[in-house]
């Protein structure tokens, strides 16, 4: 087997100290600008490999960012969309700064103890949070120790650090508004979640967008998975038979209302409108297609990383980034 080239030899193809090499490779930026460019050009020529575990001594990082999901597995790697697409955008930022990704599930109590030990160990540089339940005191707990934190939506409790949300309420608002326009005025929803930002912001909105209206509160609740869209839909139908309309809050719970309302013989959308929220890939695929709110997902992954960046670089950033949410119009509604 061939040799892996060393830091000597290095310094030798550069013409420079073993010491301004090591400088370089960890990030040093004392170190002038053709020097620096003679060590990467012999780095790229000889193929050199850094040591990580020295680098991470030698800095106080180790280039890597933990993304930790609250949820069971089985919920993570399931027909969500959410997760995967928020993973895609983390890892194409974290690729593009050459940094590693650590994925980490906290969606039991052991989990969450798990990862609280490792993030407090310092064995990242910075951590992600996305799909918090409830007042999770960890992101708090990990920016006061001065490691730089960013929340997918915003932390409930009081907790106050960095995070990328989206515009839940107004979409939502702007989607009650659509269904009134077109004479609908028995509008229901399958809330989400009320331990989840999510959850919470899009019910504020269909309140927002029915008490506007003059409209009644017509209210079921679901996890944001399919089965619970279709139960939510079902119990709604035996509370409301004569409701015109339903705003899902997301749109796998649509799926599994649009598969109730199917069953029960209501014709979608001459007798039932369906609004979901996401804009997942199936959902321009459903029967009708479905009119939903869109929301960047894979943006907010993009942007949470960004910002996380910025932080542990110690450079000035806005703390607090809401993305705009997108009415979009297909047969369902």
């Amino acid at each position: 087997m061939t040799q892996r080239p060393t830091l000597e030899e290095v310094a030798r193809r550069a013409g420079v100290s073993r010491a301004t090499v090591s400088r370089v490779v960890n990030g040093a930026t004392t170190v002038a600008g053709p020097i620096q460019e003679a060590v990467r050009r012999a780095v790229a020529e000889l193929g050199y490999v850094p040591n990580l575990a020295a680098r991470s001594l030698v800095t106080h990082r180790t280039d890597s960012v933990a993304l930790v999901l609250p949820e069971a597995a089985t919920r993570v790697f399931s027909d969500d969309h959410f997760f995967p697409a928020i993973i895609r955008g983390v890892s194409r930022e974290l690729e593009a700064a050459d940094k590693q990704l650590v994925l980490m599930l906290a969606g039991s109590p052991a989990g969450h103890a798990r990862v609280e030990r490792y993030t407090t160990g310092r064995h990242v540089d910075g951590v992600l949070f996305a799909s918090l339940h409830g007042a999770d005191p960890l992101p708090g707990i990990l920016a006061d120790l001065g490691l730089p934190v960013v929340c997918s939506g915003r932390p409930l409790g009081g907790t106050t650090v960095p995070y990328v949300d989206v515009d839940h309420a107004g979409g939502v608002s702007r989607a009650v508004a659509h269904l009134v326009a077109s004479g609908r005025r028995r509008i229901a929803t399958i809330a989400g979640p009320q331990d989840m930002v999510a959850g919470i912001d899009r019910l504020t909105g269909y309140r927002d967008g029915v008490t506007a209206a003059g409209c009644p509160e017509l209210i079921g609740y679901g996890d944001f998975t399919r089965a619970s869209g279709a139960a939510a839909m079902q119990e709604l139908l035996d509370r409301h038979p004569d409701l015109d309309a339903v705003f899902a809050a997301s749109d796998l719970m649509a799926h599994g209302a649009l598969r109730t309302l199917r069953r029960a013989g209501r014709r979608v959308p001459d007798d039932v409108s369906v609004i979901g929220f996401d804009d997942v890939s199936s959902a321009a695929y459903t029967d009708p297609p479905l009119t939903t709110v869109r929301q960047p997902i894979l943006e907010i992954g993009r942007v949470m990383t960004r910002l996380l960046l910025r932080l542990a670089a110690g450079d000035p950033v806005d703390p607090f980034v809401v993305l705009p949410t997108t009415l979009v119009l297909r047969d369902s509604g």
